[in-house]
């Protein structure tokens, strides 16, 4: 065992001994009733047979509020790695699933307000969260997820509340080490019919390392209307504009350690970068017919734009059937979900029903250019690829809760997820040849839990399910052997998922949750080979993930508050394959044995969090740990485990007009040296993303209440 595992796991040990009692300053277990994770409006969370974390949003916290690692952080089972990389968004994944993912979210649902922000093919950005106008987060993990469809191996929720008459307004500003700066807005209210919730906000850095310079603009407007005492309508309007994202590229080991602050050459030569458009709106409409029935009736669509420049060398685009080191994606979606939920009660009990169906459809646009013309390098040459791609599902879903019994109930649901793809190839040059084609794809997912009510502080639950994932088109896009045209022989990954918890709901506020998880997966999808920011994705046969998450909150004497949050997580490859280890390998060379640990997941991972919050001030004292990450499917190359100590303070000072609020957060106090993230499999051997050295954040905000306050 690492110095730094070892350390890790003293932390933890002392943290649940009872001089240690637990509890919370921000993310905390919560009990959400009216809008929840599992779909459910007149059940507590914790009276449900699932694991749900419900994180309130306040704007008397700390931080800048531009990040959504900053609200996911110390939540059990999830692990969002920040990247120090605007090019390639937060790396996130829940339970083991996501971990793959090299950019963007895959392998995990994600919405905001209601409306998706993924994509039919289960791809998914964070990029547009705007945490800014968020009042609340919630995560779904275990076996429920899989009523939100195709590559629900967890589900993210953003949501923000609808403004009242007199509610604050307020502006927030920040500026924190290497020239990091923020900028944003928030406006609640009512205008006659209308009540508004929106948020603005502007992130700015010149980045950690060198060339990972960015800006990201983002917007997000929730306009509910008053059509009547028995409707709701609700317009969600959202907004991200990254101009150009500079991409520093991931370091080799020795590179890191010699300096980890440093771009790889080749980033700065080809001037590796990343630009994304994205426009977004959703319609909700609900009608209560009633006191037991609810219609419910959604409508979305969007537009998102990305051009990426690699570094791949001019020599091997040189290859006829290459698609270029210019990505250029235009993107078009949509899609539609109807649901009816009844209310009541079912032999004398309590019981809730829902049956809805969803369609969706993205429709894309894929272009390739060279990155080079004549000598220069980094801008944009001659087409290599022009495709359309389609991707369209269809579901239909329904789920029932029932108390049968005055201590027991049951949830059950089934979905079935039917999935296309079609891919027109339009770029037939010389060699190159008619790359189109198509893939269908569907399952039926099952789930069921059954609840106890031990007592009336605490619950036990057991809960199975299936779990069913199709590639993204991202991971079809580049084919394992090199060749061109999209790689349809991927076949989707199908889970089996059992989960048993317990949960706690004391005197004074105190909340503990446990639970032990386990996933076997057949015909896991792992990357094959990784190289010049491109990767290429293959099935490798049966894993497993398993392990346990334990949360504890409560409060302490003398106004304290603490929370710890621990996750204990094994997945491993169980099926023996081969894979590509060196750049230009097309043919998997390389055993990777059974038992082999999945890559870019820490086993163990904790977080401690002391609160205190007399009068005007507020402050804490965080410590933070993760083991080492294992970088590649060989298990060769495994980044250092850490623990890091952060610090937060902030006071509320009141005027007549409004209150001013001026706070500062440090990060890695003791200035370690760590690897924040890994680039799973990469073909060059850059495995490692920086995490930040010792540095700070300064803020102030400015809130004043509106009409009628």
């Amino acid at each position: 065992m690492s110095v730094p595992d070892l350390r890790i796991k003293v932390i933890l040990a002392l943290a649940v001994t009872p001089s240690f009692a637990t509890a919370a300053t921000e993310p905390v277990e919560l009990d959400a009733v009216v809008v929840s994770a599992t779909r459910l409006r007149g059940v507590a969370d914790v009276d449900v047979p699932a694991s749900v974390a419900t994180v309130q949003l306040s704007p008397s916290g700390n931080q800048t509020e531009t990040e959504i690692t900053e609200v996911l952080a110390g939540l059990p089972g999830v692990t969002a790695l920040d990247r120090q990389n605007f090019a390639q968004d937060t790396q996130l994944s829940i339970r083991g699933f996501g971990a793959r993912s090299t950019f963007g979210v895959r392998g995990l649902r994600l919405y905001s307000d209601g409306v998706p922000a993924s994509m039919p093919d289960g791809q998914g950005q964070l990029s547009h969260f705007n945490v800014m106008g968020a009042s609340r987060l919630q995560v779904m993990r275990g076996p429920f997820s899989a009523l939100y469809g195709n590559s629900s191996g967890g589900v993210v929720q953003m949501w923000s509340r609808s403004g009242r008459d007199g509610d604050p307004s307020r502006l927030r500003a920040t500026w924190g080490s290497y020239d990091s700066r923020s900028l944003g807005a928030q406006a609640l209210g009512t205008a006659g019919p209308l009540d508004y919730n929106l948020a603005v906000s502007r992130l700015q850095t010149d980045g950690y390392r060198g060339h990972s310079a960015a800006r990201r603009d983002s917007a997000n407007a929730r306009l509910g209307f008053d059509v009547g005492e028995s409707r709701d309508l609700s317009l969600v309007l959202n907004y991200v504009d990254i101009p150009e994202a500079q991409d520093p590229l991931g370091l080799a080991p020795a590179d890191w350690r010699a300096d980890p602050r440093q771009a790889t050459a080749v980033a700065e030569q080809f001037n590796t970068r990343k630009t994304v458009r994205q426009y977004q709106g959703g319609l909700v409409f609900e009608q209560r017919i009633g006191n037991a029935n609810t219609l419910r009736v959604m409508g979305y669509a969007g537009n998102r734009q990305v051009e990426q420049f690699l570094a791949i060398p001019a020599a091997t685009q040189a290859n006829p059937l290459h698609s270029g080191g210019d990505i250029d994606l235009d993107s078009d979606y949509r899609g539609a979900d109807l649901r009816w939920s009844w209310l009541g009660e079912l032999a004398g009990r309590s019981a809730e029903i829902t049956v809805g169906a969803n369609v969706d459809e993205q429709a894309q646009h894929r272009l390739g250019f060279t990155n080079f013309v004549g000598s220069v390098l980094g801008v944009r040459g001659v087409l290599r690829r022009d495709e359309n791609n389609t991707v369209s599902n269809s579901d239909q879903f329904a789920q029932a809760w029932w108390q049968f019994a005055p201590r027991w109930s049951v949830l059950a649901g089934v979905r079935y997820s039917s999935v296309d793809f079609r891919s027109r190839d339009r770029y037939i040059v010389g060699a190159n040849p008619d790359d189109s084609g198509s893939r269908h794809y569907s399952d039926t997912t099952p789930v069921a839990g059954l609840a106890f009510r031990a007592s009336e502080p605490l619950r036990l639950y057991v809960s199975m399910g299936r779990g069913f994932e199709t590639p993204t088109f991202n991971e079809m896009s580049y084919r394992a052997d090199g060749g061109a045209g999209l790689a349809f022989d991927l076949k989707p990954s199908v889970s089996d998922n059992y989960e048993f918890g317990a949960k706690w709901r004391g005197a004074a506020d105190l909340a503990i949750d446990a639970a032990l998880f386990r996933a076997d997966t057949g015909d896991e999808l792992a990357v094959a080979r990784n190289t010049g920011g491109r990767s290429s994705y293959r099935n490798v046969g049966n894993a497993r993930r398993q392990g346990f998450e334990f949360t504890a909150a409560m409060p302490l004497p003398r106004g304290l508050r603490a929370e710890l949050a621990y996750t204990w997580l094994d997945a491993r490859f169980r099926s023996a394959y081969l894979i590509c280890v060196s750049p230009g390998c097309t043919v998997p060379n390389v055993t990777v044995p059974a038992g082999a640990r999945i890559p870019g997941l820490p086993r163990h991972m904790g977080q401690l969090v002391l609160g205190y919050s007399p009068g005007p001030w507020s402050g804490s004292l965080e410590v933070t740990g993760m083991s080492g990450l294992v970088a590649n499917d060989v298990g060769s190359v495994t980044s250092p485990g850490f623990m890091l100590l952060n610090a937060e303070l902030g006071r509320n000072f009141g005027f007549s007009s409004g209150t001013l609020r001026v706070f500062a957060r440090g990060e890695n106090l003791l200035d370690r040296k760590y690897v924040g993230s890994v680039i799973v499999n990469e073909g060059n051997s850059r495995f490692f993303e920086s995490g930040l050295d010792r540095s700070g954040t300064i803020g102030a905000q400015w809130q004043w209440r509106g009409a009628g306050g």
